[in-house]
């Protein structure tokens, strides 16, 4: 994927190609935001973009792919999501409907921050956008904490894709070390939230 995606930047695609990758990698999260990224900063020292507009370009391209996840969400909608708790795999999950309007509950107080901080955190970073859409939350506020959460990660990779040259792929890894590390972080806090959760399950029906 990687090496794909150099070989398309390097062929002259400029600030709309940039913001295409970034649109499709918001949509697509394996596609690296940093090789996009780091490399389009790189690529101002000897092609005529600059980084301002690499900058511009990509968080353009940030929020086009936010708001396909979030309406998205928007669609499945809370009804659609409280029919498949109903379903067997709620049951099998012990979900309930007070579950979906719990998160929903939470969503509307801490949706700001979480849009905002979860831009910060690969892959999370995109499908953040889903449960935005499916809680309905204010589009404005929601362009909002996109905009300004996806231009600082942007900005960052790209200033420092530039300052690096090309050894910007220090970056790229330095970057698949931090998701590793965040990846753990979250799965031992999900798996650490399901316990809780079943053991509160159990103890209601007992």
């Amino acid at each position: 994927m990687q090496t794909f995606i150099i070989s398309l930047m390097n062929k002259g695609l400029g600030y709309f190609g940039i913001a295409f990758l970034i649109a499709l990698e918001n949509v697509f999260p394996p596609i690296p935001s940093e090789v996009i990224l780091t490399l389009g900063g790189f690529m101002t020292s000897y092609t005529k973009m600059t980084l301002i507009g690499v900058i511009v370009f990509s968080t353009i391209g940030s929020l086009v792919g936010a708001l396909i996840l979030y309406y998205l969400g928007y669609l499945l909608n809370e009804r659609r999501l409280k029919k498949l708790i109903n379903s067997k795999f709620g049951k099998i999950l012990c979900l309930k409907e007070s579950d979906v309007d719990r998160a929903i509950s939470w969503f509307d107080i801490r949706g700001n921050r979480t849009v905002f901080f979860c831009r910060f955190i690969p892959v999370i970073r995109s499908l953040i956008s889903i449960p935005a859409g499916i809680t309905k939350m204010n589009i404005k506020a929601f362009l909002l904490f996109t905009t300004l959460g996806s231009l600082i990660w942007n900005s960052v990779l790209v200033i420092l894709g530039r300052i690096l040259g090309n050894k910007w792929e220090l970056i790229v890894k330095f970057i698949k070390d931090y998701s590793i590390v965040c990846g753990v972080i979250l799965s031992t806090l999900l798996i650490i939230g399901i316990v809780v959760f079943i053991k509160k399950r159990k103890n209601e029906k007992e």
